[in-house]
């Protein structure tokens, strides 16, 4: 077993032009002062890494690493949700992806789409210059806008979306192989890599690549109305990363799981603070640190009723009071007594008999 490492805390949703969120020497103070041991880093913001720079200069990497290490916080992972989510973009969602391109890329699918992937494989070097050993990000989606098929799917559709999905993945992957860093996938509504299932096709396409792996948010389990608990169980060889970010699901007789159309809080799925929404994290950190899983348990702030701010000072403790530290010794070793053979066979009731 393992003991999780936290808190830790991604800095995404906090980004601001307003201090504490306006620099990464202030922010990284916010963070620490709030209890965080840990930040994970989105690579699209520039003032808290030039990715550019990351991805060419190890001398860079180790000023970045020290700077934050002055604040006694560790980089957890970098992110590439943005970038990732464009590495495969459905024509449908054109329009509203482009606002993660850059201005000169906008209306220019096949030039964002290339971008994207030169982004994410600059943060795989990133990453190995900065000591880490996983990655956060979205696979993006070629198929979502048929998740519930009408009209029926046409024969082969499903397969022929995965294995475009895995040819854009697969030069990214290997790049991220030579580096030695996983990509942990963030399973999520929206991507094609949204349960299960979709992840194991994906891991099929890729064939089985060993760099292939999950970032584990439950959040996006109950929207799904998914067991979140026996996922662990099915998956926790490819959990790398850990989300802790809650949510809730109470359906009524107007709106059910596909409530999408009302704004956050007028859904019957939606994101709250951590603790006040309905996730069973005692179980979950139990399973993972049952499971040995090597993770840092990163706070996600997507509530749409406590502010960032409240949900980040009550972020830190309640993670804290959830990591378990995995014990080195059985309950009952008081009771045992050094190996003696003899005493074994007797207790079996095995008499050995010589010839």
């Amino acid at each position: 077993m393992k003991t999780i490492q936290g808190p830790g805390i991604f800095l995404a949703q906090f980004i601001d032009d307003k201090p504490p969120f306006n620099s990464l020497d202030s922010i990284c103070k916010w963070a620490a002062d709030l209890g965080y041991k840990g930040i994970q880093i989105p690579t699209n913001v520039d003032f808290l890494i030039d990715l550019d720079k990351a991805a060419e200069s190890k001398t860079y990497c180790d000023e970045l690493k020290g700077k934050i290490n002055s604040y006694g916080l560790e980089i957890t992972e970098l992110s590439t949700h943005l970038q990732g989510q464009l590495v495969a973009v459905h024509p449908a969602y054109d329009t509203m992806f482009d606002n993660f391109a850059p201005d000169h890329l906008k209306n220019n699918p096949n030039g964002r789409t290339e971008w994207a992937i030169d982004q994410v494989k600059k943060a795989a070097t990133a990453s190995k210059h900065l000591g880490l050993n996983a990655h956060a990000t979205f696979s993006g989606s070629l198929l979502w806008h048929t998740m519930h098929p009408w009209p029926q799917r046409p024969a082969g559709l499903v397969e022929m979306g995965f294995e475009e999905l895995a040819k854009r993945w697969l030069p990214i992957l290997n790049h991220f192989d030579e580096q030695g860093v996983d990509v942990c996938y963030e399973i999520h509504p929206g991507e094609d890599l949204h349960d299960g299932d979709t992840f194991e096709r994906f891991l099929e396409a890729t064939g089985n690549h060993k760099r292939v792996n999950i970032l584990y948010d439950p959040s996006h389990f109950v929207l799904q109305q998914l067991d979140y608990i026996s996922y662990i169980d099915h998956y926790h060889e490819f959990i790398k990363a850990f989300h802790v970010k809650d949510s809730e699901f109470n359906p009524t007789g107007k709106k059910g799981a596909f409530g999408g159309y009302n704004d956050w809080k007028d859904r019957a799925g939606r994101y709250r603070s951590l603790g006040d929404g309905q996730i069973d994290f005692k179980t979950i950190f139990s399973k993972l640190t049952q499971y040995g899983c090597d993770v840092w348990a990163v706070m996600e702030w997507e509530c749409c009723i406590k502010s960032p701010e409240q949900g980040a000072r009550e972020g830190a403790p309640f993670i804290k009071k959830h990591i378990i530290e995995a014990t080195e010794k059985a309950f009952d070793d008081f009771a045992g007594a050094a190996v003696d053979k003899e005493k074994l066979k007797n207790i079996l009731g095995i008499q050995i008999t010589n010839k």
